[in-house]
């Protein structure tokens, strides 16, 4: 009860921030078309005062607060981003001011200036994006400092405890910090995934609720385990802790799933791909054109970084190496030499010493990279001549990291349903910690990335980069 009182309260707090920035929006519109008459100067007799124009300022903030209403703007939705909601405030604030501009039209007044709507529609737009982004840092912050955080267990780590887990590392804005997994295989339950830890069997199950503070148990097994979940279900009960109940559906991941009528008949279908033939065309013409922008105007400042190169140490500019994109499809990646010559010759002394992962390698302090090569990783500078493999159609702007053939074959069957969408220079996990995050977890990420693709999402990843190459996180 009291958890709906709280969120009702915060509902109706953003409803009422909402509303003076509509009317400030409004104000700072009426000042830049009056004030510093813009886009045009304003005829004399045709200067209102602002006080004319309360009662149109009234009804449209009522107006749009109705239609964000209906847009779900208000509707709370634990891991919603401040890109969403935008998006919804953007739709919603056009709609709400074209009603508002027929409205208008039917005045006998026409001296209202037809220019301010669309002007208020531009400041309160700016206001109400900057309010939420601002709670987003706020949010952000505080989720840091493990205030609003949940502690989850995911109880079996087959296919639906993957598929969970990825949806919970790919999404840290949801406020679920995964704590660990149990399951009665001795091979799952006994190996880490990165930094989630494996827990052991399902025994262990009390304990760990008890010792990690756990606040939410989320069940994975199959449906023939009937007795086992009932009995954890119990067990969650005893120690007040919510849980959750996954289908497995035979163990066929969520994302694959499809629903069809024959007439009125329901059916369930396996999808046939991540992206679909037209979702791919749109794709291919945003890598054509962001390629192509990127390799004509970056040009100069590449020239200035391969003299650099060339003057810093011996050997090419450019680095070629084979890599696998798509369904495995093998392709020569590009990329600015960032260390010395024999590099690769040197590697497999270096995976023996570190006992490195031969998934992944990545050494933080890594001997073979030069001072210059330092600089130009760690602000992804060194991808930069990945945007020919783009142009050419071996990889897109946005998609998993392409491994190279050795990696590959340490894989396991999960690992490799990242290779079923295109290749990216960013990705989820890139701007997600890059190389910070062990294999697992980059895994885990790029096939939750594969088995959502959405355009947004794209999008999304492609904002994110930019703020991850100014400062310079993740990259080594």
């Amino acid at each position: 009860m009291a958890l709906a009182s709280l969120k009702r309260q915060g509902r109706l707090l953003q409803i009422a921030a909402d509303a003076v920035l509509v009317n400030l929006g409004f104000a700072a519109a009426y000042w830049v078309r009056y004030q510093l008459q813009w886009p045009w100067p304003v005829a004399a007799e045709n200067k209102i005062p602002y006080a004319a124009y309360v009662p149109m300022e009234a009804i449209l903030a009522l107006l749009l607060l109705v239609v964000y209403g209906m847009q779900r703007v208000y509707t709370p939705q634990r891991g919603r981003s401040w890109i969403d909601e935008s998006f919804a405030l953007l739709s919603g604030t056009a709609t709400g001011v074209m009603l508002m501009i027929v409205l208008t039209y039917f005045l006998p007044d026409l001296s209202y200036s037809r220019v301010l709507l669309p002007l208020a529609a531009m400041t309160m737009l700016v206001l109400l994006i900057v309010s939420r982004i601002a709670k987003s840092i706020i949010v952000s912050r505080m989720r840091r400092k493990g205030v609003g955080i949940k502690q989850v267990l995911i109880v079996g780590a087959g296919e639906v405890g993957r598929t969970v887990m990825r949806t919970i590392v790919a999404r840290p804005e949801l406020g679920y910090r995964l704590v660990g997994f149990v399951d009665d295989d001795p091979n799952k339950g006994q190996t880490d995934l990165g930094r989630i830890k494996a827990l052991g069997s399902l025994d262990n199950l009390p304990t760990a609720i008890s010792t990690l503070n756990i606040d939410m148990v989320i069940v994975t097994l199959p449906w023939m385990y009937q007795r086992k979940i009932l009995r954890i279900v119990r067990q969650c009960e005893r120690h007040r802790v919510q849980v959750y109940i996954v289908p497995d559906l035979l163990q066929i991941t969520i994302s694959q799933v499809g629903i069809e009528t024959l007439g009125e008949v329901p059916m369930i279908g396996m999808r046939e791909e991540a992206i679909s033939h037209g979702w791919r065309v749109v794709k291919r013409i945003v890598d054509i054109g962001g390629s192509l922008t990127a390799l004509i105007a970056g040009a100069p400042f590449a020239l200035v970084v391969a003299l650099l190169i060339k003057l810093d140490s011996r050997g090419p500019i450019i680095f070629q190496q084979i890599r696998l994109g798509e369904r495995e499809k093998p392709f020569t990646c590009y990329k600015f030499r960032t260390m010395r010559q024999n590099a690769e010759a040197e590697k497999a002394a270096l995976m023996e010493e570190t006992n490195g992962d031969k998934r992944l390698f990545k050494m933080k302090d890594d001997p073979r990279i030069t001072p210059l090569g330092r600089l130009l990783r760690k602000f992804r500078i060194d991808e930069y001549p990945q945007f020919f493999n783009v142009l050419r159609g071996d990889m897109s702007i946005v998609g998993p990291r392409p491994p190279v053939p050795i990696e590959v074959e340490n894989y396991l069957e999960w690992h490799r349903h990242k290779l079923d969408v295109p290749a990216g220079i960013t990705g989820l996990a890139q701007v997600s910690g890059g190389s910070d995050l062990s294999f697992d977890e980059w895994a885990l990420l790029d096939t939750w990335y594969a088995e959502n693709w959405t355009f947004l999402l794209d999008l999304k990843i492609m904002l994110k980069t930019v703020g991850v190459i100014l400062i310079g996180h993740g990259a080594y």
